[in-house]
Formats: C-alpha cells, structure tokens, sequence
C-alpha cells in the first residue's frame, strides 16, 4: 500500500490494514475492486453523489471534498448510512481544499513522475500546441526521447492519442507522466490551459521550463474577465514550481511580466528590442515559400535559425521553444544545425497543394487574435487573393464572434461564414453573433455546410490565390448537437483539389 500524503493522518492509520491500491480514479463508472475514488464537487459535476457507486464497485478508500466549513481531514459523517467504520471494508475521507491537493496526492499515488524527466509547461492562449511540438521534436533530433500532453493528444511524439482536454485532471496528468516515464521518456512538453491552472490540475508538478507564448481573448465564459484569465495563467509562473522560465517580450502581459520575473528569459521578433534579461531576439527575418530565415542575437551567441515553417507567427514560436531548450542548457550550435529538420505540426498553418489549383492553409485559429495572425501568415504566401472560410464554436465565448468577423473582412479578400462546431446552440443563432461584425455584410458568403463552403471557396479561388480554413485545425471531427460527427478540412481539401 502507498502512503499517500503525510497530512492525511486517518489515511495513514489504516495503511497497515488495507492490501495495495491498485488505481485511482474520478469516474465512479471506471472504479475497480481496491482502487480508490476521488469525489471532488466539481465545476459542473458533484462527484461526491457518486460515492454509492463506487463503494458498490469496489472502492477501498474515497476521499471526498469537504464542505466549506471543514477544517480538518476526518472520516465523514455525512456518509454514515454506508456503515463506515474502522472495520468496513471502505473507508470515506473528507479532505478540505481536495481539488488543491489532488496533484500532490496523485503525485505521491504515482511516485512523483514530474521528478523522472525533465518537464516543460507551455501556457498562452495561441502557439502553446506548436511551442510544445516543436520542443519535443527538438529533443528527439538531438537523441532524447520525448513525450507530449496537450491540445493534439497525449503520448510519446509522434504517438499520440486523442485527449478530451489541452491539460488533463490531476489524476490523468500524473498517470500520463508516470506512463511516459515507463516507456523511457526523458522529456516531456506539456500545454497547460488557463482552466488547468485555475483548477490547481499542475499543481505539485516540478517544472524544468515554463514557457509564455502570449494572451489575448479566449474562454471569458469561463474567466469572465481578461485580468482574470491573466491571472489564471500567471500561475504557472508565480505560483508552482518552475525553474527556467521563458516570456514573450512582444505581447504586452509579456512585457508586463518580465518585470516580475527577473530571472525569466525575454524572446521578442523586434530588432530593437533591448532588455537586462537573458534573451533572444531575430534582427532579420526573410520569408519565402518554403519557409523562413531568422537571423537572431542572444544571451548565448548569435547566429542564423533556417525554418520550414510559415508565418510571422512561427518565427515567434520558434525563438521561444529555442530559448527553451538554450535555458535548459542545450547547445547553441547543434540546436542551429538540426532546426531545419523541424516540421509544421498537424492543422497549425498546414499548407495543401494540388497543380493548378489553390493553396489551401488549414489551421486552428478560433480566436480573434490567433485568426489574425493567420491571415497575416497566409497573405505573405498569397500572389492573387486571400480567402478566409470561417466560423465560430457554439456554447462558448459569443463576446469573440463580431471580433473574428471584422479581422476576416479587413484581412481578406474573400469571406465565407459557415458553421465550426456549433454543437447544441442554434447555427443560425451563432451566424447572426457573427455577422455583427461586418460592415459590408452582402459581400459575406453564408455556406452553414462546411463542406460546401470548401468546395465553393477552391471552385471559386484562381490558382494564385490562398485560401484559410480556419477554427478545427487538427480536429478531425464536427460537433452538431450532441453527436460527433467525422469530418476533416484536410480531407475534404483534397478532395475537390484533385477533381
């Protein structure tokens, strides 16, 4: 039997008494004989309902979330009529301010994984997915064996599987380490969300590196302010325990923040940057269809970084996951030589062509500064007309709609609106949130078929022109309603590229 956590003294007093726990778990649905169940009263879910199922299914211990007014780690008495006593065979905890220590608990439950590699935390509202790819691929070309949590999927590099969430729960962030760790990982980039940090998920994870990339609007349904949504990311930094810690210099809380972080490393694009913190910035960028060259100066040398790929934004999210590594003590001079080999990640500005026909760009943006971005990035690849078919994800942030429609119809040539994810809110409902930003709205086509709105926009578009699919990215899958339906801008892409 493990001990779990020194402070959980009733725990403790029953270690001798009971055999080897064999998982844990928030899903009462997966609890097993001797496996112990957490009951948290969750942001949407009071898991503590559940506790009958568990102790049906076999829970050894449960360990609840206690009620305001508790103050101390007791044996419940709320969960008397279960008969839990010191001889029942399932013993009920009630843990104050359980959500804050599940991290340490499932630490412990997993011996302390984060400690077995080295581990680097990207947070921001854009380029964390990138930021992480191109660091676990960075390792990997200089010999390393690298694992990735995050937006994609979690899992070794290049062997990911689907995750329901960018950062996990307690539970499944140190489980997933713990199983990295045994298949020989000895790095691991990991995206932590704004809901992560506000929900203590990261919390007794030891950081090697954490990593800001930038802020700007995203999940005020959640946050309900930007200062709130700052904060939640400033904890990452302020809070937990990271060693090396890498900013953004060109985004303004960036800027803000370096000034409380005076060990931070700063990473800016501007060639007049100037700072009193290590740093990195690019003096001359040049783009070019194939990619870009970034000649940069540093707190470590100075020197010329060769990129395959595109948009301004990339050449941020490459100097940072550079700097990165550089923090972390890596060689200047072999980190040069083995980023050409660096590729784009999977719907982050993925470019598909056919002969005669239109570049397609899919990318994720679903953001009013990420759509930005990536439009800008297209337009420096774009000889004729700039396409942007987009939309906007139902049951979330409404505020950004109107946002992402003016930055489309200022940014592109041609606008197609069509549906992203709408999932259970009315797509007609969601257009008319978007359609709120545009000033020429008859200049707006409206094709609630995704489908149909990629198939016009290549039919459309002249050989020379670009067209952005933006919003789902890598996602290959279409929410209406409740059911999850598959579908893929890429395949549908390349289906009427080649007819």
């Amino acid at each position: 039997m493990k001990r779990l956590l020194p402070f959980l003294t009733e725990l403790d007093a029953w270690v001798e008494e009971l055999t080897e726990l064999k998982q844990m778990t928030l899903d009462s649905r997966q609890v097993q004989q001797g496996d112990l169940f957490i009951a948290l009263k969750g942001h949407q879910v009071d898991g503590r309902k559940f506790i009958p199922n568990a102790i049906e299914k076999g829970a050894k211990i449960i360990l609840a979330e206690a009620e305001e007014d508790q103050i101390e780690v007791e044996l419940s008495p709320q969960f008397a009529k279960f008969n839990l006593d010191r001889t029942a065979c399932c013993k009920v905890i009630s843990v104050p301010q359980l959500s804050k220590l599940l991290s340490a608990i499932a630490g412990a439950f997993y011996d302390n994984p984060s400690q077995k590699l080295v581990l680097a935390g990207i947070t921001g509202t854009n380029g964390k997915t990138t930021t992480a790819q191109l660091l676990a691929q960075w390792h990997n070309l200089l010999g390393g064996k690298s694992a990735v949590m995050g937006t994609i999927g979690n899992g070794l590099y290049g062997k990911v599987q689907e995750a329901v969430n960018t950062t996990g729960s307690a539970i499944e962030i140190q489980r997933n380490l713990a199983d990295f760790v045994k298949l020989g990982a000895d790095f691991c980039a990991m995206e932590v969300s704004s809901h992560g940090l506000a929900q203590f998920r990261a919390e007794a994870l030891e950081f090697d590196l954490a990593i800001f990339t930038n802020l700007s609007r995203d999940h005020l349904d959640y946050h309900n302010t930007m200062e709130e949504y700052a904060e939640a990311k400033f904890r990452l930094f302020s809070e937990l325990n990271t060693k090396a810690q890498v900013i953004n210099a060109d985004d303004d809380i960036g800027s803000e923040w370096l000034s409380k972080l005076p060990n931070a490393v700063a990473v800016s694009t501007r060639p007049d940057f100037s700072t009193n913190h290590k740093f990195i910035k690019a003096t001359a960028v040049k783009f070019t269809l194939q990619g870009a060259t970034i000649k940069f100066e540093s707190s470590w040398g100075n020197g010329e970084l060769r990129s395959s790929l595109i948009g301004a934004f990339n050449v941020s999210n490459i100097l940072t996951a550079f700097a990165g590594l550089l923090a972390l003590g890596f060689d200047i001079q072999t980190l040069i030589k083995t980023a050409p080999q660096l590729v784009g990640v999977a719907g982050r500005m993925e470019c598909i062509t056919s002969p005669n026909k239109p570049m397609v760009i899919v990318d994720y943006a679903h953001t009013p500064d990420a759509l930005e971005k990536a439009l800008q990035a297209a337009r420096l690849h774009c000889e004729g007309e700039l396409w942007c078919i987009f939309g906007c994800g139902g049951d979330r942030d409404t505020g950004k709609r109107p946002l992402m429609a003016k930055i489309a119809e200022q940014l592109a040539d041609n606008v197609i609106a069509t549906d992203d994810n709408p999932r259970t809110e009315d797509n007609q409902k969601i257009m008319a949130d978007i359609f709120k930003g545009f000033e020429n709205q008859s200049a707006v086509q409206v094709i609630h078929n995704r489908e149909q709105a990629i198939k016009t926009a290549i039919e459309q578009a002249k050989s020379i022109d670009v067209i952005l699919i933006a919003g789902k990215g890598h996602e290959d899958y279409q929410i209406i309603g409740t059911e999850k339906l598959h579908f893929s801008d890429q395949e549908v892409s390349r289906k009427y590229l080649v007819s």
